[in-house]
């Protein structure tokens, strides 16, 4: 096993997967539509279930092909309808575009346009729209098609995705990216390649998706782990039969790509007018990630891990009522085949045992629920601590966090009474508040007030950015305050899917 917990080259990667793209475009005569699959910024499953994997590499392989490049971004309308979620970030589908317009240029890179797929008139698209133009952004819209996918003639004419407006590229590759699933990346694509047959330009399609991997087992806890994290569209991974039957060769792909193959290769078929390159769904791909791997015992463990940390997910999500409860007995069939228990996750433990120690020995003028926590720090050891009377349990331990880094006494008061003692007030007397308790998000604020005048505090708060990428668990679901400040830390929360409070509201 590496020694230092890394599982993944992205020297390698970037090598082979950018030589794999220059020859899927040359194969096509010089112009490639790309459905990148996944996340282009900020992969941070990756991240996690290959260890050493750069969240931002497949941006640093675009910047690699700057001047051969344009980007596509797609958006279901009815995500944007409905204000579908990014968990990462905790933002809707529509304002994770406008985040992944600005840091495509931070990168250097611009988009050329988005698409609104699938749109039937939905005012809040309409709305989405008006502020893209109003930045200069291009956006089309794409209406379904009756029939879609089944109706191959109807799809490929005049009235089906001739229907849809032409995106003007002029890039020998075209990078179709969207915020989330099925937001209609593989539509947008083919309409384009079919506008493009229609003016004389013999472009190509293929695709882009890091899970799962091709050439790992099936049943790779790193593969496994994408079944994990899509448990909510039922996506289960399997031996490709298309391409056995073709190349007698035994590789990994997913059911939906497999379902969806032989109408996908009529369709091509009859938009280019012969018989498409591709033999099996997973002929299409161009993925090299698993040849960038380089300690698989890191990533199986690894692998492993994100399969629990997708259990305590979904497990809130469907407390919360965001998700069936049938998402989270999937993942417990998962975790069967590896014989995972909740508390193979390391902190999870910990965070129970305080939350218990709590309840036995409450502090004078506690209230509500015994909430503990627990965090794994950067050199391994194990902290925990439990919502006090002033301060949450999140706030609480990454207090005593930020002092173990900085090597300071666990019960050192780093923020000053002068400090606590207004903002509870605030809570309490002007804003009217039952609960005076600082969450993380004022904690912090408390925080960085009082090192400005006190060198221990100011030396605490230093540490802050060394929580990034700790592992943490929660006995409780964390209100706002809380699961927004970790969010910003770049902590990895999980939490067991209980409420703190019997209160319905949580501001």
């Amino acid at each position: 096993m590496s020694q230092n917990g890394i599982a993944f080259d992205n020297d390698r990667y970037l090598s082979e997967q950018s030589r794999a793209i220059r020859e899927r475009i040359d194969s096509f005569g010089g112009k490639l539509y790309l459905e990148f699959g996944g996340k282009l910024l900020f992969d941070y499953h990756a991240s996690r279930v290959l260890p050493g994997f750069d969240p931002n590499v497949k941006m640093r392989l675009l910047r690699r092909l700057k001047d051969e490049v344009e980007i596509i971004l797609c958006v279901f309308a009815g995500d944007i309808e409905r204000g579908k979620v990014r968990a990462d970030f905790g933002i809707t589908y529509d304002a994770d575009t406008l985040k992944l317009i600005d840091d495509i240029r931070d990168w250097g890179l611009n988009v050329r346009a988005v698409v609104i797929t699938r749109y039937t008139d939905q005012p809040v698209a309409d709305t989405f729209r008006r502020k893209l133009e109003r930045h200069g952004i291009l956006s089309y819209v794409h209406r379904p098609i009756p029939g879609y996918p089944n109706d191959v003639e109807l799809v490929v004419s005049d009235q089906g995705y001739g229907a849809n407006p032409y995106v003007e590229t002029s890039t020998p590759l075209v990078v179709v990216n969207a915020p989330g699933p099925n937001s209609g990346k593989m539509g947008t694509c083919l309409s384009q390649v079919y506008h493009e047959h229609q003016r004389g330009v013999s472009a190509g399609y293929a695709k882009f998706e890091t899970f799962p991997i091709w050439n790992l087992p099936l049943k790779h806890p790193v593969n496994v782990a994408y079944e994990a994290a899509t448990a909510e569209l039922r996506d289960v991974n399997l031996i490709d039969p298309h391409h056995l039957e073709a190349h007698g060769e035994t590789v990994v792909n997913y059911n939906r790509d497999v379902e969806a193959f032989p109408l996908l290769r009529e369709i091509l078929e009859r938009i280019t007018g012969d018989a498409p390159p591709y033999r099996s769904p997973s002929d299409m791909g161009v993925n090299r990630a698993g040849f960038a791997i380089v300690e698989d015992e890191v990533a199986q463990e690894a692998g492993k891990q994100e399969i629990l940390r997708r259990y305590f997910r979904y497990a809130c999500d469907a407390a919360l009522g965001l998700e069936e409860e049938e998402s989270v007995k999937r993942i417990e069939s998962l975790m069967r085949q590896f014989g995972l228990r909740q508390t193979d996750r390391a902190v999870v433990a910990p965070a129970r045992e305080m939350g218990e120690t709590a309840r036995l020995k409450p502090d004078k003028g506690h209230q509500g629920a015994f909430v503990g926590a627990a965090m794994r720090l950067p050199d391994g050891q194990l902290v925990a601590a439990h919502n006090t009377p002033t301060v949450h349990a999140a706030a609480a331990l990454v207090l005593l966090a930020i002092k173990t880094l900085a090597e300071l006494p666990p019960r050192l008061d780093i923020i000053s009474d002068n400090v606590v003692e207004p903002i509870a007030q605030l809570r309490g007397e002007v804003l009217g508040r039952q609960e005076i308790s600082l969450n993380l998000e004022e904690t912090l604020i408390a925080l960085a007030i009082s090192s400005t005048t006190n060198p221990t505090a100011k030396l605490a708060m230093e540490q802050l950015t060394r929580l990034k990428g700790c592992e943490m668990h929660m006995t409780h679901i964390p209100t706002p305050g809380d699961e927004k400040g970790l969010r910003r830390l770049g902590v990895s929360l999980t939490c067991d899917p209980a409420f703190a409070s019997n209160k319905l509201f949580a501001s």
